[in-house]
């Protein structure tokens, strides 16, 4: 009997426990629900595109005047919101595409590519086969005065130049080990680069068939017009602080998006769309109440490796990097043809950003965002100082990235209008006066190895 009676008190006990809890989490759930609105009533994916439209005008390309105009623009977008903001300039060693270039081969003309920070040059020698273009492939190898023909894999493009040029080469021909045009980068300036171009797997193949025969074929590489100089780009800044003084969180969370683009590009997409967003949220939290400090930062020479993020990151204190609690990166958010909504970590595993953006996702749409490893934008520098960050963009990217044809008619206000509310909300979520911290569980959903925005090297 008195095993039954304290059963019935442990049941009433936990009945009771229960139905507190229930009430408790109904009126927090309640309550969430009421502060998501004041975000989700405030954007405007037509703000977003009538940005776009300004931005997507011409190309962007980060050291020119294009750039700079774009980054002024946003500034004072910032300034006319009522942020006190700034246009930060910095300085990279930028690369002009060759003017011309052309190679033939024994009289025959062929349709090569060049490489970013590829040399200028007019070398007419016997070309040779050097394999991979490995320092052990080139070791035995006569090659002084020649063009070595090396194929696509194992190390980098800028590898291959280096180890033919160390050896004594005077040009370098890469062909590509799949079908289609090979394109890349060298992946930076270099005073002893050689003039290098790509061919086709087809066009590599038909060369060195006939030095293995024997036959000593004699090419010609001509590049002209490439020029490598000293040149400014911008990161443009804003920031909100904590409308609590004394009861803060004294935790940061950044927004970044990049301004500028490829060259021929208007960038709609890349990366209009989310600098773009960038303006649109900074918009939304300005007369939000905040525990937590916001930044919102647009980046400038992301396309030629992240120099604008890499440059934040080197100017954030120890105390500003222990403070930055997410850094919700936006490249590429905006697209029709593109597909789905993902995440990318740089290594590829949950942080804080991820577990906030599941969390609205699911709220909003019923299910999570799914996130994976991903590199090659402005999350990186921020995930190699220790900060968690993530990249929110649609996967597999849309058939017209880094063309001319990314423009402001390829743009889904409908797209925009999603990223911009679980973004938005992820972050209200973290930064809401009532929320001192996230009680999202740590849980990876998906992973895969596929990557974005990768710039090509190999």
């Amino acid at each position: 009997m008195k095993k039954t009676v304290i059963s019935l008190a442990v049941a009433t006990s936990l009945t009771l426990s229960f139905t507190s809890v229930q009430a408790s989490t109904s009126a927090n759930a309640s309550h969430h629900q009421g502060s998501e609105q004041k975000v989700l009533k405030k954007i405007n994916a037509e703000k977003i595109y009538q940005d776009i439209a300004y931005l997507s005008k011409k190309p962007r390309v980060a050291g020119t005047e294009a750039e700079r105009e774009a980054a002024t623009f946003v500034q004072k977008r910032l300034s006319k919101l009522g942020y006190e903001s700034a246009v930060e300039p910095f300085t990279f060693t930028g690369y002009t595409p060759a003017a011309s270039f052309s190679l033939s081969v024994n009289g025959t003309s062929y349709s090569p590519t060049t490489f970013t920070y590829s040399t200028n040059g007019n070398v007419t020698a016997e070309i040779v086969d050097g394999g991979l273009g490995t320092k052990d492939n080139l070791a035995n190898k006569d090659v002084t005065g020649k063009i070595v023909l090396v194929q696509r894999g194992t190390i980098t493009f800028g590898e291959k130049v280096l180890n033919a040029a160390e050896k004594g080469a005077a040009a370098v021909i890469i062909f590509n080990n799949t079908d289609g045009e090979l394109s890349g980068t060298l992946g930076g300036a270099n005073d002893n680069y050689i003039p290098s171009l790509a061919v086709t797997k087809e066009e590599g193949e038909k060369i060195l068939t006939s030095i293995q025969k024997g036959e000593k074929p004699s090419g010609t590489v001509k590049i002209e017009g490439a020029v490598v100089s000293e040149r400014t780009s911008y990161n443009v800044t804003a920031t909100k602080p904590s409308t609590f003084k004394k009861k803060g969180t004294n935790d940061i969370i950044v927004v970044g998006a990049h301004h500028d683009s490829v060259a021929g590009a208007p960038g709609a997409n890349d990366d209009a769309s989310g600098t773009a967003m960038v303006l649109e949220l900074a918009r939304v939290f300005k007369t939000l109440p905040t525990d937590t400090e916001l930044r919102f930062v647009t980046f400038g020479a992301e396309e030629v490796g992240l120099l604008g993020s890499e440059h934040y990151v080197s100017e954030l204190s120890e105390d500003e990097k222990n403070r930055i609690v997410g850094m919700f990166n936006l490249d590429m958010v905006g697209s029709r043809d593109a597909g789905d909504l993902v995440m990318n970590t740089a290594d590829g595993t949950p942080n804080l950003v991820t577990e906030l953006a599941q969390a609205s996702s699911t709220r909003l749409n019923g299910s999570p965002t799914p996130f994976q490893a991903g590199g090659r934008s402005d999350h990186v520098p921020f995930a190699e100082a220790g900060i968690p960050a993530a990249l929110f963009i649609h996967s597999p990217s849309e058939p017209w990235y880094h063309t001319p044809e990314d423009t402001l008619d390829k743009i889904s206000k409908e797209k925009l209008q999603d990223v911009a509310e679980i973004v938005g909300t992820a972050i209200y979520d973290r930064s809401r006066p009532d929320q001192q911290g996230s009680s999202v569980k740590k849980k990876a959903t998906f992973k895969a190895p596929h990557l974005y925005h990768e710039q090509d090297v190999k």
